[in-house]
């Protein structure tokens, strides 16, 4: 009896190790699923993309006035802090509920058992996030000049500290989603878990109420968490240098700020290692 060709082809598909084309092909076709997925899903476009801009347009035009101390508009540190905000929800709040509902329905379980490198399925999720934050990023800002007088940066070094605070930010915050999920028993659940946490960082890192003026110990909490730090960055990128003697040391801070976050997504990269799950808690 003779074996047809493709009946043997396949197993050895899927335990020979990928090639560098192999992966680029795949990273493709799995990032090209995760932006379409989102952008389809118009409950999961509101509440990450949308969300933040409802947020900031609301709660912008309710606080007026100056910072005390300083000649800065409130609103102008209020649209800084809200934009760290939106790049936080994209990352982590939108990352873990989609991990938390692809493991519940068995998706994670089925990419891991297909040929699909499982680099792939990373991949494509980080491809996801720095398009959504950077797109979130944009309209935030186009909503901030327009409706707040918010003052773009003329100095390039302003924009490129702009860009690593984004990309450093979302890094961490994405990579703690990974290792989040593994608290997520379900989807169902996913929202208010992932939601109580950071609603609770929004509050105490400067994103709401200018940093300095909380009490001590939320300062001092806030300070172990990226948000903090993201929200800093973001305030020397869009805020006069006048107003760094606002910030609790005096000054932006910004290579403590790059070194934070930085420690962060190593931090969070070996607990996405240790953590991450390619099954429900309740398959073996």
């Amino acid at each position: 009896m003779t074996i047809p060709e493709t009946a043997v082809a396949r197993p050895a598909e899927r335990t020979t190790p990928a090639t560098g084309s192999g992966l680029w092909r795949a990273s493709v076709a799995r990032s090209s699923v995760e932006l379409k997925s989102f952008f389809r899903n118009r409950q999961s476009l509101f509440f990450t993309l949308l969300l933040p801009v409802v947020l900031l347009v609301v709660l912008g035009s309710i606080f007026s006035g100056t910072v005390p101390g300083t000649h800065t508009d409130f609103k102008q540190v209020f649209v800084a802090g809200i934009i760290a905000c939106g790049i936080m929800s994209v990352s982590f709040n939108g990352l873990a509920i989609s991990i938390a509902i692809e493991r519940d329905t068995g998706m994670i379980r089925r990419l891991a058992s297909s040929p699909m490198p499982k680099s792939a399925y990373f991949i494509g999720k980080i491809v996801r996030v720095v398009v959504t934050g950077v797109l979130e990023a944009l309209i935030l800002i186009a909503v901030g000049v327009t409706l707040f007088h918010l003052p773009l940066p003329g100095a390039v070094d302003h924009w490129l500290t702009f860009m690593w605070v984004l990309v450093l930010g979302a890094t961490a915050c994405s990579l703690l989603a990974v290792a989040f999920s593994a608290l997520i028993p379900n989807a169902r659940s996913a929202p208010a878990i992932v939601t109580l946490p950071f609603l609770v960082l929004q509050f105490i890192s400067g994103v709401f109420f200018p940093y300095s003026q909380l009490p001590a110990w939320m300062q001092t909490i806030a300070a172990w968490f990226p948000l903090k730090w993201m929200t800093q960055g973001l305030r020397s990128v869009f805020l006069p240098e006048s107003f760094a003697v606002v910030e609790p040391a005096g000054t932006w801070e910004l290579g403590r700020i790059a070194a934070v976050l930085g420690a962060w997504c190593v931090a969070a990269l070996v607990l996405s290692l240790l953590t991450f799950r390619w099954r429900g808690p309740n398959v073996r």
